[in-house]
């Protein structure tokens, strides 16, 4: 990837305009679009927030590995920070960059998280922490690649309506749904992922349609 220039000190996340790319060979061709482009006022607006944020703490906890922006990138904004600061810097990304329909990438771990026909949600991935909304896409593509040491994933929009789902040794997944009380919270295993995927993002959007053709049991808590 370009704009790489602090990989063996940091952990880099990198804003580019929703919907601009789908894959990291796509990120990777717009972003060569955008070097030497002025700086677009967006991403002005989000770096000097990053940057108002991070000078209000002590520089030895500082979130940023260096100060972002003012760079000839365009409309695309590198953030390079700390290895221990990747969680308060992501959830800061998607508070300021998801209203203005700003993608989040992470070349780390090759994941393009677009907001474009997102559900809010609180995600917890096993693997690499918490999010703020879910979409077909990003289902998709997290369910089958779920793995050790923590492969989980649990969607919830309230406290006592969630769906999660857990991948065994085996590969099969046990998903569980909870629909606001003990009553109605059931489980059931399925083999593909593909499956799994789908009911997941069909039940954040209210979509029962294919649940009653699975055996459910009642989880007993």
């Amino acid at each position: 990837m370009r704009f790489r220039t602090l990989a063996q000190v940091s952990y880099e996340h990198i804003l580019l305009p929703s919907g601009v790319a789908s894959s990291s060979a796509q990120v990777d061709a717009y972003l060569g679009t955008q070097n030497g482009s002025p700086e677009s006022v967006t991403v002005a607006q989000i770096a000097a927030e990053l940057n108002r944020r991070n000078t209000e703490f002590p520089a030895e906890d500082s979130f940023l590995a260096v100060p972002v922006g003012g760079a000839a990138t365009g409309t695309m904004l590198y953030v390079p920070c700390p290895h221990d600061a990747i969680g308060f810097v992501r959830q800061l990304l998607f508070e300021l960059a998801t209203p203005l329909d700003y993608a989040v990438y992470d070349p780390q771990l090759d994941w393009l998280i677009d907001p474009a026909g997102h559900v809010r949600a609180t995600v917890t991935h096993g693997g690499a922490g918490t999010f703020p909304y879910v979409t077909k896409t990003l289902a998709e593509q997290w369910v089958p690649a779920l793995s050790p040491p923590n492969p989980y994933l649990v969607v919830e929009r309230s406290e006592q309506f969630y769906i999660q789902t857990y991948r065994d040794d085996s590969g099969t997944y046990l998903l569980e749904y909870r629909d606001g009380s003990a009553g109605k919270h059931f489980a059931t295993t399925v083999p593909d992922p593909a499956i799994v995927a789908a009911l997941i993002w069909e039940w954040v959007n209210d979509n029962r349609t294919r649940f009653p053709r699975l055996t459910w049991s009642r989880v007993e808590i």
